[in-house]
């Protein structure tokens, strides 16, 4: 299996990472969980890449992760509580589910079809820089589906091989539990999946501003 490149996470490998998805590539890269693969959101066949690089079946969504709360705005419906938790938890585990942005122009590969969207600033500021650099970054876990994250660059080239085109080393993942998913596309929002966000902070949050959690 050939094996990609792998370069350091600092200044230089993530110009040399911006390089790479502004060609249509693919890039490993650290996060505040797990390490996860992105690409540019408009590259050609970029989405269907990440999809063949998991062997991930077509239908299921894909989060962009972001550079600031001024993305999501660009991007999706931010209604009043999606502005509270993002300012109450972004950056961090909270991945907020809103209607699309009209006008956004997301790829229908992207979200599966639907007309939602999941978005996140994380606490990490690789896939920040990125996003700053190249614009939301669709992004999903770095490994093949059914098999087990890949805590490190090595073991992201042993698994995923020359379905990516550059890997951004920035140490063993973090790890800990996957973001909490919160539906804002309701009212009230509703918790999708319980994870590094206490779901009862979240429910905290909303109704301190006159808002309900289901």
């Amino acid at each position: 299996m050939t094996r990609p490149r792998t370069v350091r996470d600092d200044s230089d490998g993530r110009w040399a990472a911006v390089d790479v998805l502004r060609a249509g590539g693919i890039v490993a890269l650290p996060t505040d969980t797990v390490y996860g693969i992105g690409c540019e959101l408009h590259a050609p066949r970029g989405i269907e890449r990440l999809f063949e690089a998991k062997g991930r079946p077509g239908d299921r969504a894909i989060m962009l992760l972001l550079a600031d709360e001024e993305q999501a705005t660009g991007t999706g419906v931010m209604g009043p509580a999606a502005l509270t938790l993002a300012d109450s938890f972004w950056p961090g585990g909270l991945t907020l589910v809103v209607l699309q942005q009209p006008g956004s122009d997301l790829p229908v590969a992207l979200t599966g079809g639907a007309p939602t969207i999941g978005l996140r600033v994380p606490d990490h500021p690789c896939p920040r820089a990125l996003a700053k650099a190249v614009g939301p970054l669709p992004v999903t876990s770095a490994n093949r589906t059914g098999m087990p994250e890949a805590p490190t660059a090595s073991a992201i080239a042993d698994q995923l091989g020359s379905a990516v085109d550059l890997i951004l080393d920035g140490g063993p993942a973090h790890g800990g539990p996957p973001s909490t998913v919160v539906d804002c596309t309701t009212e009230p929002s509703r918790i999708l999946r319980a994870g590094s966000i206490d779901p009862d902070a979240v429910g905290r949050i909303l109704e301190s501003v006159g808002l309900g959690l289901a």
